[in-house]
């Protein structure tokens, strides 16, 4: 008969690693055997201990969990016998729960980001303001992405050594997932010149359709496993701009758990682009929620 000295200690955090405020409901169901727990509005404020489960080689449970501000995860754990089974599971926001987002001001963001604010004066729908006056005109979706966006571009180095940051030279139109940018040619050939390191692969453009006037001139994606930076360039022959988005690649699925049937046919989110961003690639777009 299978033995029930196992239990779990379960600890809920946020992508920085802080246990979450709040409340959830956790399922844990076992594989084979006859017993599922049901805990409603659990306190997620410390650790949650649940007692008297099956251990190995009976001790295989699909663990579900769904938090107030956060969304649903899921994952199969294996119980120990004999002591108790500790488990930290990352709980990624839920872009429909956040009550309001922090901001830097923008004097508090890194120069070259003001520098590429500060020469974006014909913004489509923001014309005639730049700088600070812009940065506070954008709503929090545009916001969230933009910063999202030069984050992970300031984090990205070609084989060249030059940072793809470094070649944004205007701001022409801002998207929540997504912005386009003049740019240097050089900063295509360097992209170009990154795939043979590994650093960059190329993508296709079925989604990035060029300005009026531009044509397509080859899109790459950066070989991250979740939360790709993809830069799709266009020219008229003389002038370049490049599409500038992050792709979700399936990171809220597989990378955080996150419960299927909660994200098929869910366009992603930019928020959701900041859990992946922080969680799995360590870099902060700089800002956070209030859930």
């Amino acid at each position: 008969m299978a033995d029930r000295d196992g239990s779990l200690l379960l600890r809920l955090v946020n992508v920085y690693g802080d246990t979450i405020s709040d409340s959830a409901d956790i399922v844990l169901t076992h594989q084979r055997l006859s017993d599922r727990r049901v805990a409603r509005n659990v306190n997620t404020s410390k650790r949650i201990r649940i007692p008297d489960l099956y251990s190995v080689p009976e001790g295989l449970y699909l663990l579900q969990v769904d938090s107030l501000g956060y969304m649903p995860v899921g994952q199969f754990i294996n119980i120990e016998s004999g002591k108790p089974t500790k488990l930290e599971i990352i709980c990624p926001v839920d872009p429909n729960k956040v009550v309001s987002v922090e901001f830097p001001d923008f004097g508090a963001l890194p120069e070259r980001v003001r520098t590429l604010l500060q020469a974006s004066s014909a913004v489509l729908g923001y014309e005639n303001k730049s700088g600070a006056d812009l940065f506070s005109a954008l709503d929090d979706i545009r916001k969230a992405g933009l910063l999202n966006n030069v984050a992970k571009c300031a984090h990205t180095r070609m084989a060249s050594g030059a940072i793809v940051l470094d070649s944004l030279q205007q701001l022409s139109e801002c998207r929540g997932d997504r912005f386009f940018c003049k740019v240097t040619q050089q900063l295509r050939e360097d992209v170009r010149n990154s795939v043979a390191a590994g650093l960059f692969f190329e993508a296709p453009e079925l989604l990035h359709h060029p300005p009026a006037g531009y044509t397509s001139a080859t899109s790459f994606k950066t070989c991250d496993r979740y939360g790709n930076l993809q830069l799709s360039f266009f020219t008229d022959g003389s002038d370049w701009v490049a599409d500038i988005d992050i792709d979700d690649a399936g990171g809220l699925e597989h990378a955080f758990q996150v419960i299927r049937n909660f994200v098929e046919n869910r366009p992603t989110h930019p928020y959701d682009i900041h859990e992946i961003l922080i969680a799995y690639q360590k870099i902060d777009p700089g800002y956070r929620f209030v859930v």
